[in-house]
This record gives C-alpha cells, structure tokens and sequence, in this order.
C-alpha cells in the first residue's frame, strides 16, 4: 500500500527532470543527437612592424686594451751624482725636454785637457807644414838631402794624425758632457722618480724613470680567424675606420684607423693581434686602459631590419611570428645579421613589407588569430 503511494511522486520527478535537460544546452543537440561547434577564439591584439629596408654599417666589436707606441727607461750613459731632477713626476714633455742633470764637472775638465791638446797639437802641424814647405825649396837647389825631406813629410803627417786623434777625443768629451743632461727623446708623459738627488748613478746600472708616448696612442685587440677575411676585404677598398669607446665617458668615442695585423694567428686562441691608432691629443688615454673597439667594414644599404625584440629563439634557431594570411599568426625560422640602435638585420626568412609581432609573444603561436596594431620603425 505504501509502494503505491510512492509510484506517482517519483514519475513526477522523472518528468521534472526531463523538462529541466530538455530547456537547458549542455553542448549537445536535442534533435540529431550532434555535437555544438566550438566558438571561435578571439583575435589577441598585438603590437606589429613592417620589415623595412635601411642603410646600416657592417661593423665588427671586441675588447681592446690601450697600449703606447714607444715606453722608454730613462738610464744616464755617463757615471757621476745626480745633481737635478728638472720635470716633475708625471709631468707632460716635449721632445729634447730636459728631465735629469749630472754633475758636469769631471766632463767639463776632460773636454777643456782634450781641446788643450788639440791646440798643442794643431801648433806642431802649423810647423811641421812651414818646416816641409822650406824642404821642398832647399831640395830642389840641391840644399837639402832626400832623406832629410823625406822626414820633413812623415813629421807632418804624423802632426796631422796626431791632430785628427785630439780632435776625435775633443768630440768625445763633448758627447760625455752632453750626456750629463738626459732629455726626453720623444713627447710623452714621465712617471715616478726612481734615483734621488745626490745618488751616484752608473753607466747601464741606475734607473732613473720611464717615459711614455701617448699621442698618438695604439689600441690593441685580437679578432677572431673567422673575422680575419672581413677585415682584409675591408682594408683593400680603402682605410678601416676604428671607433673606440673608454669605460666611464658614455656614448664618447675617439675615432681612428686600423693600422696592423700580424702575420700569424695564435694556434692556441684562435686570434690575430690587430691595433688601432687614435690621436690622443689630451693624453687623457693611458696605456693599459680597457677599451672597446667597433672596426667599420662597410655600408650595406638594403639591410632588412627589424626590432630586437621581436626575436624569439627555439629549437631550430632564432625565429620571428609573422602575421600571415587571414591574420593568423605564422613562425619564421630567421638567419640574424647585424644590430644597429636596437634593430636587427635578418638575412634570411622574411621580406620587406612583411607585419612582424613585436610584443606579447609569450601569448601567441602558430596558427593563432590575431588583431594587428601597427606602430613604425625609427
């Protein structure tokens, strides 16, 4: 009896549910039984560029170091006391500057006792000549005997020898004297004393401070073999521009010309030795000091470039997303050349005139409808 009762309530449930399935879509057609297609997904708007075409140079950067064209030890060639440091540590000079003085008095004595001989000397030939010049006339008359003439003459060639001696010591003299005074023997900048006043310094023993050229100054490198047929390509159509950049002066730069290669390539690096020379007219470049170098190769005026970053980089290399047709996003497997102020040049895989994405590229992929939102390269 009470199964009976239960048997109504439950149809009513039945049907409530029936009602309740059939108004409501859970994605599957009542009649044919077919499912609902999916709704399209929505076009993301991203940021695109056109591939264009620009004029860029072909440049090559590596890490220099400066590096002086001359850097001498001053030493004093004559033995004797320091008597006088004239330029300062660190001063800047000309060359034929005086920098050191030696006491010149023992070089002043032997000058004057060699130019004292030498007048002594030059005497006796005055007579040896007047005396030759008698004997000449005598043995002519028969007055003189031949042998007597004949020491005459070798009285005044050993006169004239004995001269030519005096006068070779008397330059000797000047020299040491001359040597007392060291000066610089190109313009450059002088570093730290090294030999106090008063030392007594010695021949090839005493070091007395180092003098550097700076103006013009080398900057050193090493590029790689790989960039070496580059490089001689340039220098035959004409002078290889140098820019070199100082850590700490910003965007400044000093121009200049690439000016060696050596003639052998490190087997252990796999690099030439290159330099650069720059004026340095300041002398606010030191050698030593790091540097950077960009040697400009060339100008290639149909460079197709676009922005950094809109570079991505994957399995099979750096690729970019195109918009392609439909505007539906496509994958372009890219060859990279050149970075110039922020773009890059792409040798290989897009066309001038092709929209790049640029931005929300973590949100894309292949195949995905986008909205393209146009902005222009600088």
């Amino acid at each position: 009896m009470k199964a009976q009762k239960l048997i109504p309530g439950a149809l009513a449930l039945i049907a409530g549910a029936g009602f309740f399935i059939a108004t409501h879509d859970f994605g599957v057609r009542t009649g044919g039984g077919e499912a609902h297609a999916s709704a399209p997904m929505p076009a993301m708007p991203v940021p695109v560029t056109s591939v264009v075409k620009k004029s860029i140079p072909v440049t090559l950067d590596y890490s220099a170091r400066m590096e002086s064209q001359q850097n001498v030890t001053l030493q004093t060639k004559v033995s004797g006391y320091l008597l006088q440091q004239v330029a300062a540590d660190g001063a800047n000079v000309k060359a034929g500057d005086l920098l050191y003085r030696i006491d010149p008095r023992d070089y002043q004595a032997a000058l004057d006792q060699a130019r004292a001989q030498a007048q002594r000397e030059s005497a006796a030939l005055e007579y040896a000549r007047a005396n030759l010049d008698r004997g000449s006339q005598l043995a002519k008359t028969g007055f003189l005997a031949k042998d007597s003439f004949d020491l005459r003459t070798s009285t005044l060639n050993q006169a004239e020898a004995a001269l030519a001696a005096d006068k070779a010591a008397m330059r000797a003299a000047e020299i040491n004297l001359e040597y007392t005074e060291i000066r610089a023997p190109f313009s450059g900048r002088i570093g730290r004393n090294q030999a106090a006043i008063g030392t007594l310094v010695s021949v090839g023993g005493t070091v007395l401070n180092t003098l550097v050229q700076l103006d013009p100054i080398y900057v050193t490198f090493n590029p790689s073999e790989t960039d070496l047929a580059a490089i001689e390509e340039a220098r035959k159509a004409g002078p290889v521009k140098a820019e070199v950049f100082i850590s700490g002066e910003g965007q400044k730069s000093h121009w200049g010309e690439l000016s060696f290669l050596n003639n052998v390539v490190d087997q252990a690096t796999g690099t030439i030795t290159a330099r650069a020379q720059i004026d340095n007219h300041d002398y606010s470049l030191l050698p030593g000091q790091y540097a950077r170098i960009r040697l400009h190769l060339r100008d290639d005026p149909d460079a197709l470039m676009v922005p950094q970053a809109a570079l991505g980089s994957g399995q099979l290399g750096k690729y970019l997303y195109v918009v392609g047709k439909d505007n539906v996003v496509e994958q372009r497997i890219v060859s990279l050349g050149a970075a110039y102020q922020g773009l890059v040049t792409i040798e290989k895989g897009v066309a001038e005139g092709d929209q790049v994405i640029d931005g929300n590229l973590q949100k894309i992929g292949p195949g995905m409808p986008v909205k393209p939102m146009p902005h222009v390269i600088d």
